[in-house]
C-alpha cells in the first residue's frame, strides 16, 4: 500500500487567526486581539437547560435534522425578527456549528471545477471548504469599494463555471453590513443567473446600525438560497457548536444526507440549550451590543487618531485597519507588533490577498484589555 494524502490537505495551512493567537499566549503579558469569540459567558439559563438535559439522559443522537422542536424555534424566530418562514419539518438543519453547515452545503452542491465566487477580505475557512471539495475559489476584491460588493463587480465574477457565491454580512473581518437596497440590487442580478447562493449570516444578531437584511427575505431567489447561521456569535456559545442552516426542501434533503454521513447529528445537550436561547433568551444579542459598541467607537478613535484609516463597523465584533502607510506589509506589521509589544491582531492576508495592506482587530474583548493594547499599538506606531 502506498501511503498518500490528499494533495489538497497537504497544502492547508493553519489559519492566521490560530497563529498570532497561539503566539501570544506565550507572553505572560499578552493582549490577545485576534480571536472572533465574545467575551461574555452563556446566558445561565441556557446552561441550566443543557444541564437538565443531561440530568435527565438525553444524551443520545437526535433526529438527524435536529430535535423538531429546536427546528420549530429556528423558524420562529426567523419569522418573528426578519419576517419570512421556513418550515420546520423539510427546510431546515441543524448542524455542528456554522462552519459544518457551509461544508455540507458546499459538499453537497460542488463538482469538480465549480467556480464559487468570494467577496474579499474574506473569512478565511471558506476557500479551504472549496478546494477540499474539488471547486475553484473566484474572488471578487471589494478592498476599494468599501468592502461591499457591487452589482458590477459581480457581474464581472459571474462565468459559466459559476456555481454559488458565499455573502458574508456583516462581514468578518471587516465588520461591514450591506443595507436592504444595496442587497436588493445584488438580488436584481442573481435572480436571473443560474447559480447558489449561500448567506453566511452568523452575525446578523450582531449588528449596530439600522435593521440586518437577511437574504432569506427575497422570495425570489429562495429556490436557490443556502442561509446559514446559529448561536455562536448571538449568545456567546462558540464551544456548544450549535448552526443550522435553512432552504428549499428539495435541496436541504440533500444537505442532510451529507450532514448525517458526516456527523449524524448536532449534540443533544446543545440542542436543548438552543431552545432555551431562542425561546427566551431574543434579548441577549442587543445587551452585547451595547457593550460592543462602545469598544467599536473607542478603537475606532484611538486607529484614527494613529493615522489609521478604517471605517467604522456596522456589525461583527472586528475592525479593519489599513496599515500599508506604515512602511510594512500587513505580516511585518503584525509580527512586529506582537514581538516588540506583545498585542496579537490578525494580517489581513490572512483573509486572501485582498486583505493585504489591511490588520483584523477584534474587539471582543474587556475595555481594560482593549485600553492596554491600544497604549501599545500607539507607542508602536511612534517607532516607525
Amino acid at each position: 500500500m502506498t501511503r498518500v494524502i490528499n494533495d489538497i490537505a497537504k497544502t492547508l495551512e493553519i489559519p492566521g487567526i490560530r497563529v498570532f493567537a497561539n503566539k501570544v499566549s506565550s507572553y505572560s503579558d499578552g493582549i490577545n486581539l485576534t480571536i472572533g469569540q465574545p467575551d461574555f459567558p452563556t446566558p445561565e439559563n441556557i446552561r441550566s437547560a443543557a444541564i437538565e438535559a443531561i440530568r435527565k439522559g438525553k444524551t443520545g443522537y437526535s433526529h438527524n435534522a435536529g430535535l423538531m422542536k429546536l427546528r420549530e424555534s429556528i423558524s420562529s424566530f426567523f419569522a418573528d425578527t426578519y419576517g419570512f418562514h421556513y418550515d420546520s419539518a423539510e427546510e431546515i438543519v441543524v448542524t455542528n456549528g456554522a462552519s459544518e453547515a457551509i461544508d455540507s452545503v458546499l459538499r453537497t452542491i460542488i463538482r469538480k471545477g465549480d467556480e464559487i465566487i468570494i467577496p474579499s477580505p474574506s473569512y478565511s475557512g471558506y476557500e479551504p471548504l472549496i478546494r477540499l471539495n474539488g471547486g475553484v475559489p473566484v474572488y471578487i476584491d471589494v478592498s476599494d469599494s468599501n468592502f461591499k460588493v457591487t452589482p458590477e463587480k459581480l457581474i464581472e465574477a459571474i462565468t459559466d463555471k459559476t456555481k454559488a457565491i458565499i455573502f458574508n454580512y456583516p462581514s468578518n473581518p471587516t465588520g461591514i453590513s450591506l443595507s436592504q437596497q444595496e442587497t436588493a440590487a445584488l438580488v436584481d442580478i442573481i435572480m436571473d443567473k443560474d447559480f447558489f447562493i449561500i448567506s453566511d449570516e452568523i452575525y446578523s444578531e450582531n449588528t449596530f446600525s439600522g435593521e440586518h437584511t437577511s437574504f432569506g427575505s427575497f422570495r425570489e431567489i429562495r429556490d436557490r438560497l443556502f442561509l446559514i447561521h446559529g448561536l455562536s456569535k448571538s449568545h456567546a456559545m462558540t464551544g456548544w457548536r450549535l448552526g443550522y442552516v435553512l432552504g428549499p426542501a428539495d435541496l436541504i434533503r440533500y444537505v442532510l444526507r451529507v450532514h448525517l454521513n458526516n456527523s449524524i447529528c448536532a449534540s443533544l445537550p446543545s440542542q436543548y440549550a438552543a431552545i432555551e436561547a431562542l425561546d427566551h433568551t431574543r434579548s441577549f444579542p442587543q445587551e452585547m451590543n451595547e457593550t460592543y459598541k462602545a469598544r467599536r467607537d473607542f478603537i475606532y478613535d484611538r486607529l484614527s487618531t494613529m493615522g489609521l484609516k478604517c471605517n467604522i463597523p456596522t456589525g461583527a465584533f472586528y475592525i479593519f485597519p489599513n496599515v500599508s502607510h506604515t512602511g510594512l506589509d500587513d505580516l511585518e506589521f503584525a509580527t512586529r507588533l506582537l514581538e516588540e509589544e506583545h498585542v496579537a491582531v490578525v494580517p489581513g492576508s490572512t483573509f486572501s490577498n485582498e486583505g493585504a495592506g489591511f490588520i483584523r482587530v477584534s474587539y471582543a474583548n474587556s475595555m481594560a484589555n482593549l485600553e492596554e493594547g491600544m497604549e501599545r499599538m500607539e507607542r508602536f506606531m511612534a517607532t516607525l
